[in-house]
């Protein structure tokens, strides 16, 4: 009788040592999950911290007249009167001339 119950206790154990390994909310699962939070939460961080500097850069438009001048300034190209814009463009790189076709004999 006492084999009779060990035996049953065993297969009783590989059924849920099997489930826990391989089944629905397994260690697999569970893994997988951790997983998908640690990305969730590094997404979040990078979001966090854009979000932190777009805040800072509405708070400093709202109170600072410099921040609207600069930004004035590099975006629409604007220029205070008597001051002389000077733009400085760069000479294109020159473009390689194609290589004639080779002569028949």
């Amino acid at each position: 009788m006492l084999r009779y119950a060990a035996l049953i206790l065993l297969i009783l154990l590989i059924v849920l040592q099997i489930k826990l390994w391989t089944g629905s909310g397994g260690v697999r699962d569970v893994e997988s999950l951790r997983q998908s939070v640690a990305e969730t939460r590094k997404a979040n961080e990078v979001l966090k911290a854009r979000n932190e500097a777009l805040q800072a850069e509405v708070q400093d438009l709202k109170e600072g007249r410099d921040a609207i001048e600069g930004r004035a300034r590099s975006e629409l190209g604007l220029v205070k009167p008597g001051e002389t814009f000077y733009q400085i463009v760069e000479p294109a790189p020159a473009a390689t001339a194609p290589k004639p076709p080779a002569q028949q004999r």
